[in-house]
């Protein structure tokens, strides 16, 4: 099979829905832990969807994967990002010295950074540490015409496929953190998102790397402009890609739907992770049983996509910084939950007192 499109499409008949008769056995075992029912709200609802993934009533996330994928992007022409496009390539080396924010948040829940170069301005080629994936040296500016055509937003979701399938063959996956580097990504971004919900320009675009309200002006323009020129279709994730999208959030779409057609969990981070993730869900809704909201971002858009998505955040810590960082900042809460889970004594082997099921607290 070589049709990119055929490719893409089998990768979405193998995303299957959870099986709910592991999460009801999730529950079972909850119910019978030493504590009141639904005592630990929201930690009890992680693990049981990890079980019903993993379909274990022993969940492990032991290999831990984030994947960084990077692009540039033509519309920073419009003056949108406080930072000049030089910047990506510049922090693709950084992160491949270990020198990034993701590289240390990384290091503390022993993840392993894997950083792709799906479409940066300068050539990488002779870049060691980086899974060479390149589609083109950024994109096209979209206030001007597509960002791309159609055969390139396809190019980027079937690398972003084959770079999860790599890896996962590599060291076998258990859970999955996206990221993204791109000066002036959270543009395209906006884009995408506004694209696919129907919300304006205006209330989905941020300040990005901190622009100021001239820049923010601009951005809001550029992304009216972008939407108004191309008319990408609401409902087609390749023409929204295509139109007014970026090389790195085709990749990052493409592992997305690789990976819950594995049927392994992912957390996604924030952003411009959640904006490839709205593709990905156009694809085919059911990755959502497969994805974990990490945080809340500080970009208006995001709270916007999440909405769309109906995703709750597990953090709100006021990031902005992409990278993978709140993905991997969530990610001890998870393991706390499935900590819990595996760990805590059953009432009996606690020698806990119970008094009748109906007195038992539980979550309405």
């Amino acid at each position: 099979m070589s049709n990119p499109e055929e490719i893409i499409s089998e990768i979405i008949r193998q995303i299957k829905p959870v099986d709910k008769r592991w999460a009801e056995r999730a529950k079972a075992h909850l119910a019978q832990q030493a504590r009141p029912i639904g005592s630990l709200g929201r930690l009890e609802e992680l693990a049981i969807k990890i079980v019903a993934i993993q379909k274990s009533l022993e969940p492990r996330l032991d290999r831990r994967v984030v994947l960084v994928m990077a692009g540039d992007h033509g519309v920073v022409e419009e003056g949108v990002s406080a930072f000049s496009q030089e910047v990506t390539a510049q922090m693709v080396a950084n992160f491949v010295k270990q020198g990034a924010s993701i590289n240390v948040l990384a290091n503390q829940v022993n993840a392993r950074v894997i950083v792709v170069d799906l479409g940066v301005a300068a050539d990488l080629s002779g870049q060691a540490g980086v899974v060479h994936k390149k589609v083109d040296r950024g994109t096209r500016n979209f206030t001007q015409g597509p960002a791309m055509n159609r055969d390139q937003a396809l190019q980027s979701i079937i690398n972003g496929i084959e770079v999860f399938q790599e890896t996962d063959r590599a060291i076998g996956i258990h859970i999955l953190l996206t990221g993204d580097m791109g000066i002036g990504n959270t543009t395209p971004s906006s884009a995408v998102i506004a694209a696919a919900s129907g919300y304006l320009a205006s209330e989905v675009v941020g300040r990005g790397t901190g622009i100021d309200d001239a820049g923010l002006r601009r951005k809001i323009a550029a992304v009216e402009k972008g939407l108004r020129h191309n008319q990408p279709h609401s409902k087609d994730p390749i023409d929204i890609l295509t139109k007014v999208g970026g090389f790195e959030l085709g990749g990052l779409c493409g592992a997305i739907l690789a990976a819950a057609a594995k049927g392994v969990p992912m957390l996604v981070d924030g952003f411009i992770s959640t904006a490839s993730l709205v593709l990905a869900y156009l694809f085919q809704e059911r990755v959502l049983d497969y994805v974990f909201a990490s945080h809340l971002s500080n970009e208006q858009g995001h709270q916007r996509a999440l909405e769309y998505l109906r995703l709750q955040p597990i953090l709100d810590l006021g990031l902005r910084l992409g990278e993978g960082t709140g993905a991997a900042l969530a990610l001890p809460v998870i393991d706390a939950a499935l900590r819990v889970f595996r760990e805590v004594a059953p009432f009996d082997a606690a020698r806990v007192t119970v008094g009748q099921e109906k007195d038992r607290p539980r979550i309405i």
